[in-house]
């Protein structure tokens, strides 16, 4: 048969060389991206084996076959799928990217990195040209089903191309590789190895439909035509893609080998979610929810464990854009059916689809939480204990899903010192008349109940939630309500508890606040530096003094954790509150008006700030002054 050449056009050369030398960051994937191609191959010759009775294919055994020759530096891979036309040849093999090369060239010189331009390839079709990164030359031979005369591309990627009919070729498509000088250096990329072939097959096509079959190794000191030549070929792929089958059909033993080979974690998962969806845009998902977060989860490198498929082959390991970062401890696997083969991050962040399937998983994963909490409560609380913490950062940024992650959520309070409560059971609870849900923040539960911020809500029974974890600093400010109840700090603003004979309330604070009207004003002064008002408290039963935060100001906690990000705010004064039925207090009243002259006033208002910061755990800003006073004091006391 006669031979033609063929030379590709300008674009497309400088194309293939993009394609050779800079667009791929692995050259690993290259195997990928035929066995691929050849899977879709068999795929369409059972289309049309079912559509076309006189096609008189042979569908029984199909299957991929991966060759290897050490010596002669080949690879092949091999099909015996649909096949090709010498005219299809032309169309698909010999034009690259005839979906528009010179405008694809000038969307990868684009491109800013190499993960951006495997996005690209995806979309229009050119990872056979992959291939030419780890061979100097590049045979496809191809026979299509039906038809009696194959044709043999051939090209060493350097510009041109020959075609030649061949008489006898065996139907589908084998592609072989003549593979570049060995580098001894480099044997990581030695694919004529065994053990390279399968740990590609292994990460990128495990679970393809179609078995991968290798040509078994022969054993050292065996001539060829030996037994060699009748062993078993090697399977080298599972095609167990389990979220593919139903779920009577998988063993539980079966999900958690899947997981512990995803995440390489070494126990069983906590949960295991499924979820199919079916319609114009279809993808499938299995999903898992840990056991015990990873040391970790709270760094910045901390990778997500989504791993994207496409029809069955690896796409990336990983996958952000699947999943929000509040569920970043949530592992699994995502298999599209229509989404581009080599998408990159940069593209699935853009992607329409990709968003659709992220808000759904999210949702998903939300109501398996939920439904753990109402079916499994053993198992909620192994979650919540190990993941509570990052869930709660989804209520700063996912506002969609904002009720129901208050909805999965639980909180420690004073209503019972072993069992975390949520929500919808504190305002079940919540006493006649009670307008708000309470709740104070701070280091460890200790703290905050020892807080003299707590002693009126204890003294009549209101029940408060102890917020424990650095997050809950920042979402309590956006988070405005629950059930039609508002948040509110007790160590904010003002308090009213709604006192039974508030008249009565109102005329006994009105009172009091003339008879200590001169010195609030006094020590509103002598504290100007540290506070910006001294007033009354309502909420102090049994301390002299304590501190509380403006409204809409930003409380100490919350200022050092944006200063510990490297966002600078100014330092908001706070607001000096004193207990007029303590001796202290009423004692510096009276002192006050009698010698109001008197320097050791100012030192005791100074002393009575600090003791009330120190109480709330707090930094004194002169903890050497402060000592000073008090040992003096001591001294004179006794």
């Amino acid at each position: 048969m006669s031979t033609e050449t063929f030379e590709f056009q300008v674009e497309a050369r400088q194309l293939l060389q993009m394609v050779i030398h800079s667009i791929y960051s692995n050259k690993d994937v290259f195997l990928r991206e035929l066995v691929s191609n050849a899977s879709d191959a068999l795929d369409k010759l059972r289309l049309e084996a079912l559509r076309d009775d006189a096609l008189g294919a042979d569908v029984s055994d199909l299957h991929i076959e991966i060759e290897t020759d050490r010596e002669a530096r080949t690879l092949t891979v091999r099909d015996n799928g649909i096949g090709m036309s010498y005219d299809e040849v032309i169309q698909l093999i010999g034009t690259i990217a005839n979906s528009g090369t010179a405008k694809f060239v000038q969307e990868l010189q684009g491109a800013k990195d190499a993960a951006a331009t495997e996005g690209l390839i995806g979309q229009f079709g050119v990872g056979f040209y992959s291939s030419f990164m780890v061979a100097d030359e590049v045979v496809l031979l191809t026979r299509r089903a039906g038809e009696s005369q194959g044709t043999r591309w051939t090209s060493t990627g350097e510009g041109t191309y020959t075609l030649e009919a061949v008489a006898e070729a065996p139907q589908g498509t084998s592609v072989t590789l003549r593979l570049r000088p060995a580098d001894t250096e480099d044997q990581l990329h030695d694919y004529t190895s065994a053990w390279k072939i399968r740990e590609i097959v292994k990460r990128y096509s495990d679970f393809i439909t179609w078995p991968i079959r290798m040509a078994a190794e022969a054993a050292p000191g065996t001539a060829d035509g030996d037994d060699a030549a009748v062993r078993e070929p090697e399977t080298l792929n599972s095609m167990k893609a389990l979220w593919a089958r139903s779920r009577d059909e998988v063993s539980d033993d079966e999900y958690h080998e899947l997981y512990k080979h995803i995440s390489h974690d070494w126990t069983d998962p906590l949960e295991t979610v499924r979820l199919q969806a079916e319609g114009t845009f279809e993808y499938q998902a299995l999903l898992f929810l840990p056991s015990h977060a990873p040391h970790d989860l709270y760094t910045q490198g901390y990778k997500r464990g989504i791993q994207l498929y496409v029809k069955r082959v690896f796409v990336m390991d990983d996958c952000e854009a699947l999943m929000p970062p509040y569920l970043r401890f949530v592992k699994g696997v995502v298999d599209a059916q229509d989404l581009s083969l080599n998408v990159s991050r940069e593209i699935l962040q853009q992607d329409r689809q990709i968003e659709l399937m992220r808000r759904r998983l999210a949702k998903k994963v939300l109501s398996t939480v939920k439904d753990l909490m109402t079916g499994s409560p053993e198992r909620y609380a192994t979650l919540w204990r190990e993941f509570g913490r990052v869930l709660k950062e989804g209520l700063l940024s996912d506002y969609e899903n904002r009720d129901a992650i208050l909805a999965a959520s639980s909180f420690a309070s004073t209503h019972d010192e072993e069992e975390l409560t949520t929500l919808k059971q504190y305002v079940e609870r919540m006493k006649e008349g009670q307008e708000h849900i309470y709740y104070l923040t701070g280091e460890s539960r200790q703290t905050i109940e020892n807080s003299p911020h707590m002693e009126a809500f204890q003294a009549k029974g209101i029940e408060v939630l102890l917020l424990t974890d650095p997050v809950d600093e920042l979402w309590v400010d956006s988070v405005p309500e629950f059930g039609g109840k508002q948040l509110r700090s007790v160590a904010k603003g003002e308090i009213n508890l709604g006192a039974e004979e508030e008249e009565q309330a109102e005329t006994e604070r009105e009172q009091r606040q003339q008879e200590f009207a001169e010195l609030l004003t006094w020590m509103a002064g002598r504290l100007s530096e540290e506070v910006k008002e001294v007033r009354l408290s309502s909420r102090l039963t049994v301390s002299p003094a304590c501190i509380v935060s403006d409204t809409h100001d930003a409380t100490p906690a919350l200022e050092n954790l944006y200063r510990a990000m490297g966002q600078e705010i100014p330092r908001a004064k706070r607001i000096l509150e004193l207990n007029p039925g303590h001796p202290l207090v009423s004692g510096l009243r009276t002192a006050h008006a009698e010698r109001t002259d008197d320097p050791g006033l100012g030192e005791t208002a100074e002393l009575l700030y600090g003791m009330a910061l120190l109480a709330e755990g707090g930094q004194l800003r002169e903890p050497a002054r402060f000592i000073k006073l008090m040992a003096d004091r001591l001294e004179r006391a006794l």
